[in-house]
């Protein structure tokens, strides 16, 4: 065997390759700017240091905060985007040679005349991981800031040490093992979903006797130590920063952060969430991995439970407890949750690649080119299936709709809103990081509900505090017996979060122009007038003030993809052009009117090709 030969059959020139051509791939599809519900956020955590919503993300945040200074890229955003890619495609990296030690298991016991040659173990692994790298759940994680990128980075690394550690039976892996587990703690909580197969594998295939019991005890100190990243939400917190969600710096407050205790009534709440998200894992399933790959992961694990059980169940342990919990989690964006089931699904794959080949390989002929060809073509499916539902390179729907939302705010505007994943999280970084329209006062009204954000509050636009104090410390009062598990009237909390909020809308009308986004409900805004402006409503005291109003002037770049958020993005446009609309046929000005009704019906239906239009970019 030549050298040059015996370089191409090394599993990490393999897997460097295939994740190579991953960040290739997921580069073309990157996002250029901020994406939907905590794309925001997370850019301007992580540019400032300040804090994130629950569970904190400490290591995310510390990394995204070297990567968003880098004096490299077009903006921060863009950088954090860029390290998305990255980790994706380290992730890619990883998983290559967690898939090619599983088929080598397989392909030692496995019922066949004889060893297969090592490049179908390579191709096998290959075609599985593939698979997995350009599912559409996993892909979509490489296109956009977000913490699930750095999360299969070191899940990737977690299990690859552990199946090197229970082949080689090094303590030092073992060790090593429990340290990015907990890294991978201290960037996201749902790591508790690997820990059971961790525990199988370990139990089955570490150290024996006496040992296990003082191994084990050495990697929970060595796994402490991965957990040091949640030090800095205390320190940074005691630190006043500009973003500081859950002000974690009691007890109470850390753990309550850490554990994302305002989330739990999501989680396990009935039978009826369990089975309708079940049924969106169940029928997402196969449009993930084309068909083909469920068909090869089928196939794979019952040759994995006969060549290698413990393998077999360690994996079905992975899968099974990631399924138990996300579909016991009511949220619409699940399917993040799911990713640790279709990393096994695609280990599976792999396994069932390598019987597939293996097949292929004695049926038709040797000839190598005969195996790559049906490989390459499998692994090629989800790229065609996905790229167009993946490809966010033109998606600006969230920068542009934020922009157009500030162009609806007059000077000095105080807004209230609760379109987290359209705009209020973007404005958030456009606000502090790129200084974008500083003068607007950007209430979240659900977040009003938690008592933290009455310090960020404070702290960013006093005068509102102040000037509603009485009411604030009223509604305090109240939230505080709810936060604290001890009894309360609903009725009085609600009563008084009302009466705070109307508080703010008329002690700010002295000196501020006050709006409202159109989900506000009505009993937060009665005794008060909306009058459509742009993207918003501007809200009046009684009869008093204009009601005169204008076609707005959009910037809006084409982007027609379908999806849940995209469509209602461009609902709540064609919502505005409605609302002024009727705004106009009261006024009595109805060519204005139908003007405006025109407009919307062609934005509802995604259409900006008139360049005439005042929304076309």
């Amino acid at each position: 065997m030549t050298s040059t030969t015996g370089l191409t059959l090394r599993p990490a020139v393999w897997a460097g390759s295939l994740a190579l051509l991953a960040l290739i791939i997921y580069s073309m599809t990157l996002s250029p700017t901020v994406s939907f519900i905590d794309g925001g956020e997370l850019a301007a955590v992580t540019t400032t240091l300040g804090i994130a919503h629950p569970t904190g993300y400490p290591l995310f945040t510390l990394l995204g905060c070297i990567v968003a200074h880098l004096p490299v890229g077009a903006n921060e955003v863009f950088r954090l985007n860029a390290m998305a890619a990255v980790c994706c495609a380290g992730a890619v990296f990883l998983m290559f040679l967690c898939a090619h030690q599983i088929v080598v298991l397989a392909a030692k016991r496995m019922m066949i005349s004889h060893p297969p040659p090592p490049v179908l173990l390579l191709l096998s692994a290959a075609t599985g991981t593939a698979l997995l790298a350009f599912s559409e759940t996993f892909w979509a994680q490489s296109v956009a800031v977000e913490v699930y990128s750095l999360h299969l980075l070191l899940i990737g690394a977690t299990l690859l040490l552990v199946f090197r550690a229970r082949d080689t039976r090094s303590v030092r892996l073992w060790y090593a093992a429990a340290f990015l587990l907990g890294l991978s703690f201290a960037n996201h909580m749902t790591t508790v979903l690997v820990v059971p197969g961790v525990l199988y594998f370990y139990y089955m295939d570490g150290p024996q006797g006496r040992a296990r019991w003082t191994v084990m005890a050495g990697a929970f100190g060595f796994f402490l130590l991965g957990l040091t990243p949640y030090l800095y939400l205390p320190i940074r917190a005691a630190q006043m920063p500009v973003m500081d969600w859950g002000h974690p710096v009691t007890w109470d407050r850390f753990i309550a952060h850490l554990s994302g205790k305002q989330y739990r009534v999501w989680i396990f709440s009935s039978t009826e969430v369990a089975a309708r998200q079940f049924s969106r894992f169940v029928s997402s399933v196969p449009g993930e991995f084309v068909i083909v790959g469920l068909v090869l992961a089928a196939a794979g694990l019952v040759v994995l439970w006969r060549a290698h059980r413990r393998t077999a169940v360690g994996t079905m342990l992975l899968f099974a407890f990631c399924l138990l919990y996300a579909v016991n989690y009511d949220i619409h964006d699940i399917e993040s949750y799911f990713l640790l089931a279709y990393v096994c699904i695609a280990f599976w794959s792999a396994c069932g690649a390598l019987a597939g080949l293996v097949w292929w390989h004695h049926t038709v002929g040797r000839g190598l080119v005969w195996v790559i060809a049906p490989a390459v073509l499998v692994a090629a499916l989800p790229v065609v299936a996905h790229y167009r539902n993946v490809d966010d390179s033109r998606n600006f729907l969230v920068e542009d709709y934020t922009h157009n939302m500030f162009a609806s705010l007059d000077s000095g505007a105080v807004v209230l809103s609760y379109q987290w994943d359209y705009w209020v999280s973007a404005a958030q970084y456009y606000q502090l990081v790129r200084r974008e329209r500083p003068d607007i006062a950007v209430i979240d009204k659900e977040l009003l509900r938690r008592s933290w954000y009455y310090g960020e509050l404070e702290s960013r636009y006093p005068w509102l505090i102040r000037a509603s104090r009485a009411e604030v410390d009223a509604f305090l009062r109240e939230l505080y017996k709810f936060e604290h598990d001890i009894p309360y009237a609903p009725e009085m909390i609600e009563g008084r979060y009302a009466a705070m909020i109307r508080s703010f809308i008329a002690k700010s009308m002295a000196a501020h122009p006050v709006y409202v986004t159109g989900e506000i409900e009505p009993q937060y805004t009665s005794g008060f007038r909306r009058v459509p402006s742009g993207l918003a409503f501007r809200l009046f005291s009684g009869d008093t003030g204009t009601t005169a109003v204008r076609l707005p002037d959009f910037h809006i770049r084409p982007f027609a993809r379908n999806g849940r958020l995209e469509d209602f993005v461009w609902q709540l446009y064609a919502g505005s052009f409605s609302a002024i609309g009727e705004q106009f046929r009261r006024n009595g000005d109805s060519l204005k009117a139908m003007e405006a009704f025109a407009r919307g019906a062609r934005l509802r239906m995604k259409d900006v090709s008139d360049s005439a239009s005042p929304f076309h970019p």
